[in-house]
């Protein structure tokens, strides 16, 4: 839990320090403090203008000295900096990134927690035994191309249809850049497929599968849906695409595609102008609305969430007020049964020791070294390495580098024991706490997220962002209370009462795990639905472009 070095009135200045060996802290003052502020206890006075969130030497530092923050180095400093000096990244040299051998594996063990019962939601129950926390028809595209055509169809969907079948949630096209024009053999193809075959099985989609197909494109329908993989609704009932042939649709058409699975391809003869391809994309999501019309919400545990955790636009604010919080809450879902992700591979990498000390198996444990050195050697290929993460938001939030930045995003994955590592691209088979390994961009991060099955996200962000995702609700936590002040309507919690001294890190874990029993049993709605904020699909695709 953070220390505050002192607790005077609001106006006076106020510094937080995360470890006691830290000899920076950072300024929690709206507008940062002048140049000749006195820190609480007189000891320290600004040499600079400090701005909010920013490091200010507590001690004098030698050239070459340490500079610390969460008790760990996150830069060494250039040059000396005096006492009451600003600290930011212009005066750090970055330390190296810490090697993979010789790692602690598996040496952690906490005592169990006691399980947290008794607390559950309203949500939909699949054929497959999973949940979701909305009703959506989600309609599949295996290429751009068809991207326009779609989202025509959509739009005619939600004015024409939806209003006949009220439980039904929203449509939503699964929009990618995928499927042509890629090298569809290379070894890392395998990455983006996988990513479209798992979201379009997210339990927010009911076990209903339609696709829409150009007809030449590289990524077929049958490659996207191997026949004997996918669940599919039909008018007989639940069942498994299999090679047996496959009714036609109401009106005659025949459906195309592999197996069972249902596709309208627009380059089939039987559509003669653009109209014959949307009504035959009418036609046949209203049979999807039908049945998933039928659906109602039930009882369920709290067990059955699946939630994955990220930030964006991060802040200093990011690890002393929102990660922390989102850790407890982490900490409360593996003890209620959930499953939860925690992702963002550079965000991550240089706290790598303390995942691995974590790892409930020393196969566990190999299995996050195993992803970040493929992710190392991915970096490799584009000539950066991980410090090309930071943002200029992140440095202008006080972050001086990735190291610092880290440290703070780790912190959402709490204190569980870390039970299973997933690729880019899999699908979560395991409860408890798992690393899903991502990039760390916000848009990719999340579709991954999506596919490994989440059914609700929650998002922190210190600078701010309006990013939402259509398919799952998005609960989005401001790190600082000038943030939820001014975007009060795109907010959904504010941990900046932490820093404030008004909530502790236990309160706001507590509220934020409650919220999230309200939004995934529909009680609430986040600012991103209401305002219908919903970012694209960003496929992670490694392998080459022809």
């Amino acid at each position: 839990m953070p220390e505050t070095l002192a607790s005077p009135p609001a106006a006076a200045p106020l510094t937080i320090r995360m470890h006691a060996a830290d000899n920076v802290a950072i300024v929690a003052n709206d507008g940062g403090l002048p140049a000749g502020t006195a820190l609480p206890g007189g000891a320290v006075v600004l040499r600079d203008r400090v701005p909010q969130g920013h490091k200010v030497a507590l001690v004098d530092l030698a050239r070459g000295a340490a500079v610390l923050r969460y008790g760990v180095p996150i830069g060494h400093a250039l040059d000396p900096i005096p006492a009451g000096s600003w600290v930011h990244e212009r005066l750090l040299q970055m330390p190296e990134a810490r090697g993979l051998e010789n790692l602690p594996m598996a040496t952690v063990k906490p005592e169990p927690q006691p399980p947290l019962e008794g607390y559950t939601f309203e949500g939909y129950r699949n054929p497959d035994g999973s949940v979701g926390t909305r009703n959506i028809l989600a309609i599949t595209q295996t290429v751009q191309c068809v991207a326009g055509v779609t989202d025509f169809a959509v739009k005619r969907i939600k004015a024409e249809l939806l209003p006949k079948y009220p439980h039904v949630d929203d449509v939503v096209a699964l929009e990618h850049g995928y499927g042509c024009g890629v090298a569809i053999d290379a070894p890392d193809a395998v990455i983006p497929i996988r990513t479209l075959r798992h979201i379009s099985l997210n339990p927010n989609f009911g076990g209903e599968v339609m696709v829409v197909s150009l007809g030449c494109e590289k990524l077929q329908p049958e490659r996207l849906f191997p026949s004997d993989a996918i669940p599919i609704q039909n008018a007989r009932g639940t069942g498994f695409a299999g090679p047996q042939g496959v009714p036609p649709l109401p009106g005659g058409e025949p459906r195309s595609g592999a197996g069972g699975l249902d596709t309208v391809c627009l380059q089939d003869d039987a559509h003669v102008g653009f109209m014959s391809m949307v009504e035959s994309i009418l036609r046949q999501a209203e049979e999807h609305l039908k049945r998933l019309n039928a659906r109602q919400r039930v009882t369920v545990p709290a067990s059955e969430l699946v939630v994955g955790v990220q930030c964006g636009g991060s802040d200093a604010f990011s690890g002393v007020t929102a990660n922390p919080a989102v850790g407890f809450c982490t900490d409360l879902l593996v003890r209620a049964g959930a499953s939860v992700m925690f992702s963002e591979t550079t965000e991550v990498r240089d706290g790598i020791a303390q995942l691995t000390a974590r790892a409930t198996t020393p196969e566990v444990a190999q299995a996050m070294v195993r992803e970040m050195a493929w992710y190392d050697a991915y970096l490799k290929r584009g000539s950066v390495d991980r410090s090309a993460n930071t943002t200029p938001g992140n440095k202008k939030g006080g972050l001086s580098n990735i190291v610092e930045k880290a440290m703070g995003s780790i912190v959402k994955s709490g204190s569980a024991p870390i039970s299973n590592v997933l690729s880019p691209g899999e699908k979560l088979k395991a409860k408890g706490l798992t690393y899903a390994a991502t990039p760390a961009s916000d848009f990719i991060c999340g579709t991954l997220q999506l596919a490994a099955g989440m059914n609700l996200h929650v998002f922190t962000t210190g600078r701010g962002t309006p990013y939402g995702l259509a398919p799952v609700p998005v609960i989005k936590v401001a790190t600082r209370s000038d943030l939820a002040r001014r975007w009060h309507d795109l907010m959904d919690l504010n941990a900046g009462t932490i820093a404030d001294g008004t909530a502790s890190i236990e309160d706001v874990g507590w509220a934020l795990f409650h919220l999230m029993l309200d939004v995934a049993s529909g009680r609430r709605q986040t600012w991103a639905e209401r305002w219908k904020l919903h970012n694209a699909l960003v496929l992670f695709n490694p392998a080459p472009v022809t």
